[in-house]
């Protein structure tokens, strides 16, 4: 019985991942017609193409997708550098107050942002609407994903090779640059995937804060479904999903690359 656990468990695993996503495309690649009543049946004719093309140019993508990378990339790469920077120091240091500082760091996991009260301080900044105030309120409630996981990887590096970098007269910025960074690379990999996820697809925050004011990838897909032009059109709101994941797909195969590397060649030797 045992030899079927596996077998089971990936058949599965198929089921709960394949079926959504075939309905997705599936669904992508019909006439408007086959596609009235979303279903997992095959289109009698593909038109995947045609129709990513339609809204590509129909959907206001592109302005859309430059703002996503606006807010994204920025949003990743502070994140990261700050986050990592602050889970090694909290990670090295074992007083009462580092673990208060790594609780408070942390308590963003668990205690969601009071949205109304954003907004208002973000209007009394004068950043409502900007694209700094939106990855200041990404940074706040992702930083703590950051920490959270950095930290705990940090805690199985021995300390024994960030002391003979410091004998050989490193500092500390160089000792987490040089020797303490690129032992990082499985979990920040990890971490990436995470942050582009939510940051990518977010569409309740941005609405708050830049809506109206500035587009992204999901909060476009809201606009153009609620007007005329996607009303009961689902192969052109699928076609937009298939559209708006492939830059996500695109950045797990680059971070799973480095993840495996990262693993490899991060190892204490």
């Amino acid at each position: 019985m045992r030899r079927f656990q596996p077998w089971f468990a990936v058949l599965l695993a198929l089921l709960v991942l394949g079926l959504p996503l075939w309905l997705v495309v599936a669904t992508a690649g019909k006439s408007q017609g086959e596609a009235l009543t979303p279903d997992l049946s095959p289109p009698s004719d593909w038109q995947l193409l045609a129709n990513l093309g339609q809204v590509w140019t129909e959907g206001r993508v592109p302005a859309a997708f430059l703002g996503s990378l606006l807010i994204v990339v920025p949003t990743v790469l502070i994140a990261l550098v700050v986050g990592s920077m602050a889970a090694w120091v909290l990670a090295r240091r074992s007083s009462r107050w580092t673990a208060v500082c790594y609780a408070f760091a942390i308590s963003g996991i668990v205690l969601p942002p009071a949205v109304v009260t954003v907004v208002l301080l973000l209007r009394q900044l004068g950043l409502a609407g900007t694209v700094t105030g939106m990855i200041g309120v990404y940074l706040g409630i992702y930083m703590s994903t950051v920490i959270f996981f950095v930290t705990g990887f940090v805690r199985t590096i021995p300390t024994s090779v960030e002391e003979a970098a410091r004998i050989d007269g490193a500092g500390p910025m160089l000792v987490f640059r040089r020797v303490v960074l690129p032992m990082l690379r499985p979990v920040l990999a990890t971490v990436t995937i995470l942050v582009c996820l939510y940051v990518w697809n977010d569409v309740f925050y941005a609405f708050f804060v830049v809506g109206g004011r500035m587009d992204t990838l999901p909060l476009n897909l809201f606009q153009v479904a609620s007007a005329g032009l996607y009303l009961n059109n689902w192969h052109l709101i699928f076609a937009y999903v298939v559209l708006m994941s492939l830059p996500l797909l695109a950045v797990l195969a680059v971070a799973q690359r480095q993840l495996i590397s990262g693993i490899t060649s991060g190892a204490v030797k």
